[in-house]
């Protein structure tokens, strides 16, 4: 099960992985056709034109984001991640929302009454995410099923699509009874996290960067970012509405990431190198590290050097981004993000109605890195805590620099640094015998294993890994960086041919 989530989890990225580009094209189209957004202004003209294009262009996917779940849960949860799973899913999608939409089940509904609000909402990510479980499911099992010859027309794959209808049929038939109730739970638990306000945004923020380690955040911000429970925090911030088109107070749960990933994880990795024997190295890692957070809001490199040596110091850690989160709330900084809450995001999303105050990024942000230079300081001083700047391990995190420096300078016209990264790293995990699935996410290579006990921990780190995680009996994640894509393509190559062999 918990292998399943984190596949789930992971399998969300590629239709949020779209969310940069419609955050691009709503913040320019803002700038150029505030009017297209309901702030008023001229609504004519060469400039307003333009940016309601753009504003068009990038609510196609904001509006659309069930749409999106369903194709990218059917894509992700399928073996191989094979496409067709991807049109058993939209497939699945359709059954639902043709079937339960309020004019269907009116005719349909075998009950005194029918709950407008319920099936008006059905065309959400929550529907969409069981669209794309319905198609997965189904190439999973009927991807390779043989019927008898005359009909060995619909074998294999063509029956996938087949079974997608059927099941769906089914299932949308009994949510005419449950989905009412299903609604109703939901809206109710998003009520309860909404009537919480500050708090509750404290709280949200503490598990996010607590479910980190085990890769299932991803499932929790989709409660708080989607439409699912009836909040939808991200997708109505980018929709051009603000806090009078809502129950809450719009942005509420994006704000308070802002100041502790641009300014907060910098402060801590000062700390670091002010700490480190070897400033020179450790600022070379660290650096970069900080200004990825503080650019693009990619806290993973930084997460992982210290999460599981000095978990204690990662549980402080998590506390300050909850803090945070209620300190921003109170002061009424609102401020939106696509991807991650870096100042890329900070600055598009500036532009549209839900901003508020963005200027106290400024203060707020100085708080923050002042904050974490002090916990960080003086924590890892006072327990002499062995991570990356401490002093004990900056010739560790030198050797992982030099081993990646290394795979890259054996890089060939025929072979890349990533091909020569992935066999490493095949060999030092156990071999193909040895696997029984891999996946990535943006930054690990996800493995599940039939004997995690033989993977050799420092031969993974010598391929140039920056962490391992072994979030299960049979699981290991190899903590790479945001190129894992490339590597984890040589890697199946790899698992690929020696399966024809």
């Amino acid at each position: 099960m918990f292998n399943y989530m984190q596949r789930l989890g992971k399998s969300l990225l590629l239709p949020i992985a779209t969310l940069p580009i419609c955050a691009i094209l709503l913040g320019i189209g803002y700038i150029m056709a505030p009017a297209s957004m309901g702030a008023g202004g001229e609504m004519s003209g060469p400039v307003y034109t333009v940016g309601l294009f753009l504003t068009t262009a990038g609510g196609a996917l904001i509006n659309n984001m069930g749409i999106l779940f369903a194709i990218g849960v059917g894509v992700g949860m399928a073996k191989k991640n094979d496409g067709t799973a991807g049109v058993a899913a939209l497939v699945s999608w359709l059954v639902f929302t043709t079937i339960l939409n309020v004019d269907s089940v009116s005719k349909l509904v075998l009950v005194d009454s029918v709950d407008e609000l319920a099936f008006k909402s059905v065309a959400n990510p929550f529907v969409g995410i069981m669209s794309g479980l319905i198609g997965a499911t189904c190439f999973n099992g009927f991807g390779w099923i043989k019927l008898p010859d005359f009909l060995a027309f619909f074998s294999g794959k063509r029956f996938v699509a087949i079974a997608s209808t059927v099941i769906s049929i089914i299932v949308a038939f009994i949510l005419i009874f449950v989905w009412p109730w299903i609604f109703a739970g939901l809206v109710a638990f998003g009520n309860f996290i909404t009537e919480l306000k500050g708090i509750g945004v404290g709280v949200f923020q503490f598990a996010n960067r607590m479910l980190i380690p085990v890769g299932l955040h991803h499932a929790l911000n989709n409660v708080f970012w989607f439409d699912t429970v009836g909040i939808g925090d991200l997708t109505n911030y980018w929709a051009g509405k603000t806090s009078s088109d809502v129950t809450w107070d719009l942005g509420m749960y994006m704000s308070g990431f802002f100041p502790p990933i641009m300014f907060g994880i910098p402060g801590a990795c000062l700390a670091m190198v002010l700490l480190s024997k070897n400033k020179k190295t450790t600022l070379g890692i660290l650096g970069s590290i900080a200004f990825c957070a503080f650019l693009c809001g990619v806290t993973e490199p930084f997460e992982f050097l210290f999460m599981f040596i000095a978990f204690p110091l990662y549980i402080i850690y998590a506390l300050l981004s909850g803090i945070f989160g209620v300190i921003t709330y109170f002061v009424g900084f609102r401020a939106g993000f696509s991807f991650s809450a870096g100042l890329i995001d900070l600055v598009f999303s500036s532009t549209l109605p839900a901003a508020q105050n963005t200027w106290m990024i400024i203060p707020l942000g100085l708080a923050a890195f002042g904050v974490y230079f002090v916990v960080f300081y003086f924590y890892i001083k006072f327990f002499k805590v062995p991570i990356p700047g401490s002093g004990e391990v900056a010739a560790a995190a030198k050797k992982v620099a030099e081993s990646a420096k290394k795979f890259a300078s054996k890089a060939t016209a025929e072979k890349s640094e990533f091909a020569h990264m992935a066999e490493a790293l095949l060999e030092a995990v156990g071999g193909k015998e040895n696997i029984e699935s891999c996946e990535h996410c943006i930054t690990r290579l996800r493995l599940v294993l039939k004997d995690a006990k033989i993977v050799d921990e420092d031969a993974v780190m010598n391929c140039g890994a920056s962490g391992i995680v072994r979030p299960a009996k049979n699981a290991c994640q190899i903590v790479i960086g945001t190129k894992v894509q490339f590597v984890y393509d040589e890697f199946e190559k790899l698992i690929d041919d020696e399966d024809e062999e």
